[in-house]
Formats: structure tokens, C-alpha cells, sequence
């Protein structure tokens, strides 16, 4: 049987069982005790906020995007959700659409009838009339590359109150830094930076996730950046949580644009847009 601390109280043991994190007799190999301790710490942290949505309004609204297997709706589901009376709905978006039926039937089995599961891509959900015109928090755990941003879009579109961000192999950036490097070299000595193909790609996706958190700080966000677990757990451990605060925009918006410029990557503006 798994250890005690591996399962949180009230946690379905039926749940953990279909999704594979548990065997069919309940234990628990080391794989699947190292997803469980992380998308259950991430739940540590999304509880507090959805109880803070909770005290605003009755009915959350959760979209979860890139959801995959839904790892992370179901448990959410199970350890909050499924309490509630409410009419709150959670959304999973994924592209693979085998994923999509075998969570849809999942939930069904469950009564999980709050869930809800749609073949798109990121992209496509912030236009789908298959989703609510606002949201209150929105997810994206592992979502590549810039699957990452697409979901802050569309928060920004549905004026999420929260963004919870696992950012995941951030490619994008490091390409146009190494399509600039050579000329930067000659130019600026800090280009030594991400000189070496390694050194780029780490630096690229180090800065990746430095402008998306600029970006909703120039949206009125507060950010917070930490660590989701221990390295020894997972390389992408880096846990982005905004909150909707109404903050003053125009700092953050200046340096967002001096960074992009400073760094040769003006032509990424789109991406990382500001008000």
C-alpha cells in the first residue's frame, strides 16, 4: 500500500487507480509516487485560490490547458470540486483526441459531472464558443513551448483572476537569439551569455519565462515565481502564480519592451504583447 503521506485525506483511491498512479491491488512504484507528490503540491498551492474565488462568487470556473491525461482536473476535481453544489465547471483542453474520449469517459464513470473535456488547441479555445466569455483561473502544467503563451492569452482574454503556469520546453526564444548571435557578438559583450548552443537554449528559456512574467505584471498582475518541487523530482520545476490585483502597468511595460530590444528580440513582441 502507498505510504500514508502520498495520498491527501479524502483522495479517491478508485481515481488514483484509473489513472494508473496506482496498481489495480493500490501501490504505488517510485514513477508514479514522484507525479502524485507533484500534482498534488500543485494543489497546495491552487486550494487557496480557489477558495478565494469561492468567497467573491458561487460557481468557479477552472480552465486547465495542454490537460493531457488530466492528471491535474481530476484531482482537483476530486479534492475540491466534487464538494461543491455550485454549478462550477472544470475545462481540460487537449489536441489529442484519444486523450479527450478516455477522460470524458473517466469522468462519467466517476460523476464527475462538473468536467468537461474539448478537442482543441490552446489557440483555438480562446475564440470557442464551447467556453464561458470569463473564467476565474486558468492552468497550464507542462504545456510546450508556446502552448505556454497561448495560455495566457486567452487569461488575459477571459480576464482570469488567477494564472497558475508550469512553463515546459520554451524553444521560441532561444531560436531567435541564435539567429541573432553572431551580429550580437560583435556588438555586445554580454551576448557571451548564451554564446554556446547549450548556454542558448537555457538562457532562452530562462528569459522566455522572465518576459511572460513581465508581460501580466504590464496586465495589472502580481507574480509570484517558486519552485514546484525538488529538482530531483522534475528539470521543469518553475511555478509561475499571478493574481489579478489591478497593479500600475507602465513600469513593467517599459522594461518588457527594453528587454526584448536590448536582446534582439523586438521581432517577439507580438508574442509578448502589453495593453
Amino acid at each position: 500500500m502507498p505510504e500514508k503521506h502520498d495520498i491527501q485525506p479524502g483522495q479517491s483511491i478508485e481515481l488514483l487507480k484509473e489513472l494508473h498512479i496506482l496498481t489495480r491491488d493500490g501501490k504505488l512504484n517510485q514513477d508514479s509516487r514522484r507525479k502524485l507528490k507533484q500534482v498534488n503540491h500543485l494543489y497546495q498551492f491552487i486550494e487557496p485560490l480557489l477558495k478565494e474565488v469561492q468567497r467573491d462568487h458561487p460557481g468557479i470556473t477552472l480552465v486547465d490547458h495542454g490537460a493531457g491525461k488530466s492528471y491535474l482536473g481530476f484531482i482537483l476535481y476530486d479534492l475540491f470540486f466534487k464538494y461543491q453544489d455550485d454549478g462550477s465547471q472544470l475545462f481540460g483542453i487537449e489536441t489529442r483526441d484519444e486523450l479527450v474520449a478516455t477522460s470524458r469517459v473517466l469522468a462519467a464513470k466517476l460523476g464527475f459531472a462538473g468536467m468537461s473535456f474539448l478537442h482543441q488547441s490552446v489557440a483555438e479555445s480562446i475564440d470557442s464558443d464551447e467556453l464561458p466569455p470569463a473564467v476565474d483561473i486558468v492552468t497550464a502544467l507542462h504545456a510546450c513551448n508556446t502552448a505556454t503563451d497561448d495560455a495566457i492569452r486567452f487569461a488575459l482574454t477571459k480576464k482570469a483572476r488567477f494564472i497558475v503556469l508550469v512553463p515546459c520546453c520554451q524553444a521560441e526564444v532561444a531560436a531567435v537569439l541564435k539567429k541573432h548571435k553572431a551580429a550580437a557578438l560583435a556588438s555586445n559583450s554580454l551576448t557571451e551569455i548564451w554564446r554556446h548552443p547549450l548556454h542558448t537554449r537555457e538562457f532562452g528559456s530562462h528569459v522566455t519565462n522572465v518576459l511572460r512574467c513581465l508581460q501580466l505584471e504590464a496586465h495589472g498582475y502580481q507574480v509570484t515565481v517558486t519552485e514546484l518541487v525538488g529538482w530531483e523530482h522534475s528539470m521543469k520545476n518553475e511555478l509561475i502564480i499571478a493574481s489579478y490585483k489591478d497593479l500600475p502597468r507602465r513600469r513593467p511595460s517599459e522594461r518588457l519592451n527594453e528587454l526584448l530590444n536590448s536582446l534582439g528580440l523586438s521581432e517577439m513582441s507580438h508574442r509578448f504583447f502589453t495593453p
